[in-house]
């Protein structure tokens, strides 16, 4: 269905160039819809809309401005995950089939569940690794511990490697790790020379272990624009000005469900959650407070929110009540 839908678009794009591309930007009106709305939710910070690669709204009413650094909290998996591409792509990583045990070149701990050598790179990325969670009730015992490599690994196995999803910071850092050993070089140090100056955005130094491994998958500081640029990199499958910066493949790969989000009920692939608004395609990326990164690449369209990253969180319906705001930017004119 979708590729019939595909080809329809295309034939739609070749015929009428012009119109098309304007049925696809945001109405003016979806976007004073879109202001209005912002203003409402007094936890968001900013909202960023580009279309086309241009940025076509840029809103701010608290915290840091849309070119200033930000805790984007979970959402920094989005990011890990794109970091993980590119290493592939240089040949850091051989590929998402390769085991976690390969790359970790240190001793690891003794009396391990044999079924940790059945963890793959791409189990990490897909929040499949089997473990049980490190996030939730057990994040707080986690991190106080003394080694979160170590901690994340002699975990209990609650399912199979490749088995749901289960969403754990933990399998995100021990993605971190794996990069770390793998290329000799900090995540953050991958970060900036793979995705960082290829992309012109800035990715300040975040936190890290006990052992000097940085966070994976939490507590990263990107501005919006640097998140446009991350989501317009995924829109134009993994290639910037020309350059292949993402595996060829990539990006449908880590587009394609892997496993349901138990608390959303929606996909999960390598990093991004799917899930469809508006009767569009829609990727994006979450963290804790309201930070969001969406792709919508049929209607050309990446949006960045972030907010107030402080506790409490305000839950999933808050995260509808973005979804919302998403699905205003994509609805006709007559439809709103």
């Amino acid at each position: 269905m979708r590729a019939t839908a595909l080809l329809v678009s295309l034939a739609v794009t070749s015929l009428l160039p012009t119109a098309y591309a304007a049925a696809n930007e945001p109405s003016a009106h979806a976007l004073q819809a879109l202001d209005q709305q912002t203003r409402q939710l007094n936890r968001l910070h900013s909202v960023v809309v580009a279309y086309d690669g241009e940025i076509i709204r840029e809103l701010h009413q608290g915290g840091p401005g849309v070119a200033q650094p930000a805790n984007i909290k979970s959402l920094s998996k989005t990011v890990l995950a794109a970091i993980t591409g590119a290493a592939i792509e240089e040949g850091i990583i051989e590929s998402t089939e390769q085991r976690l045990v390969m790359l970790l070149d240190e001793p690891l701990p003794a009396g391990l569940d044999p079924r940790v050598e059945d963890i793959t790179v791409g189990h990490l990325l897909a929040q499949q690794a089997g473990l049980e969670r490190t996030s939730g009730g057990n994040y707080s015992a986690w991190v106080a511990s003394s080694n979160w490599v170590n901690d994340a690994l002699t975990r209990p196995f609650v399912d199979e490697p490749g088995g749901r999803m289960l969403y754990s910071t933990g399998t995100s850092h021990l993605l971190s790790a794996a990069l770390t050993q793998a290329s000799g070089e900090t995540t953050h140090v991958l970060a900036q020379r793979l995705l960082g100056e290829p992309l012109n955005i800035s990715i300040p130094a975040w936190p890290r272990d006990p052992q000097g491994i940085y966070f994976g998958g939490n507590n990263m500081q990107l501005s919006p624009h640097a998140l446009i640029e991350v989501g317009e990199l995924y829109r134009n499958d993994g290639v910037m000005e020309g350059v292949r910066l993402l595996p060829e493949g990539w990006v449908e790969a880590s587009w394609t469900p892997r496993g349901i989000s138990a608390w959303t009920g929606d996909g999960y692939g390598y990093g991004w959650f799917i899930t469809e608004l508006a009767g569009e395609a829609v990727y994006y990326g979450r963290g804790y407070g309201g930070q969001a990164l969406y792709v919508v690449p049929e209607r050309d369209m990446t949006i960045v929110i972030t907010a107030d990253p402080t506790p409490p969180s305000p839950g999933g319906q808050f995260q509808q009540q973005l979804h919302r705001l998403v699905e205003g930017l994509l609805s006709a004119p007559e439809e709103q």
